[in-house]
């Protein structure tokens, strides 16, 4: 009876101890996921030159890729003449006529001026021949309507001359300037449509993968090429219901997996709302729970060139966070 008392001592004393040990942080199964960037063009057209291959390295701002531009570059240039065309109609509209044409309506006044003083000398003589009795009453009709004819064209050019030196009407001059303006924002098009025929890096990341060949057609918004930002790579994995309550926002976390060295430090960005069935894809003998939360959590940019989509990850919780 004492062999037993004193063999069940040690036993009650290392139980107490290890209830007493620091219990170790939660830990999950995992995978890492990239959110990819899949750059299309904005407009359709046979692809010219592929600048990237898959795995390659590029900069913010590198050329990924161009298009036949041909059409493009003739409406720009058509659109650039018609612009030119309705800026000069719509200066011309803001002044007189030429100077000669105002010189020739001058002229033609000074014309029918000196016809008017004819006219009116001849009336005068045939006005003193009908008081002496010399001429018909007819004749001195005929000399007064000469007389009234030429001094009515005399006020026609003045009034010609006149106009000729005003520029166009108010509303003729603000049409004149909505075409010219229609005209640009038609420019604008198509410089816009042009400049989309290239398409240029929006990140610096990994080129993943490229769908189209030099020489196939490519339509508006289709991806040419996929990029992986080193911000789009993250680590998703489940958390049992029963410890989700346990997590938020910006919590760190470590990030484990086979040849990645050291732990990523990474911080929890998403925590989902609705739990789900554990997906087939962890597979694990510790995280038995069936119903999980989705949680995603981001590192640092420097470390998250570590991480490659698909990887098993192991999530560890951040001891005393």
């Amino acid at each position: 009876m004492n062999l037993v008392r004193s063999n069940a001592a040690p036993l009650v004393a290392l139980s107490m101890l290890a209830a007493c040990a620091p219990q170790a942080p939660p830990g999950w199964s995992g995978y890492a996921e990239g959110e990819y960037v899949y750059v299309a063009p904005a407009i359709a057209g046979t692809l010219a030159r592929l600048a990237v291959q898959r795995g390659q390295q590029v900069e913010t701002g590198a050329m990924l890729f161009t298009l036949d531009a041909t059409g493009e570059r003739a409406a720009r240039e058509e659109a650039d003449a018609r612009l030119q065309a309705a800026r000069a109609q719509a200066a011309d509209k803001s002044k007189g006529r030429r100077s000669d044409e105002i010189a020739l309506t001058e002229a033609q006044l000074e014309q029918a001026r000196a016809q008017a003083r004819l006219t009116a000398r001849e009336l005068a003589r045939e006005e003193q021949l009908k008081a002496q009795g010399f001429v018909a009453a007819a004749r001195l009709d005929d000399a007064r309507a000469a007389d009234e004819q030429a001094r009515a064209r005399v006020t026609e050019l003045v009034a010609a001359l006149r106009v000729a030196r005003l520029p166009a009407r108010g509303d003729e001059q603000a049409a004149a300037v909505a075409q010219a303006t229609a005209a640009e924002q038609v420019l604008v098009q198509s410089a816009w449509r042009e400049k989309q025929a290239a398409r240029h890096a929006p990140a610096r990341g990994v080129i993943a993968e490229t769908y189209f060949r030099e020489g196939e057609w490519v339509q508006a918004g289709q991806p040419v090429v996929s990029l992986l930002p080193p911000a789009g790579r993250k680590a998703r994995f489940f958390v049992p219901q029963a410890e989700i309550g346990a997590l938020k926002i910006d919590q760190p976390v470590h990030l484990r997996c086979d040849g990645c060295g050291a732990p990523i430090a990474a911080r929890i960005s998403f925590i989902a709302n609705q739990a789900e069935y554990t997906p087939p894809v962890i597979y694990s003998n510790v995280q038995r729970a069936k119903l999980v939360f989705m949680v995603e959590a981001r590192p640092v940019e420097r470390d998250a060139v570590r991480l490659h989509p698909g990887q098993p990850l192991d999530v560890i919780a951040v001891a005393g966070s």
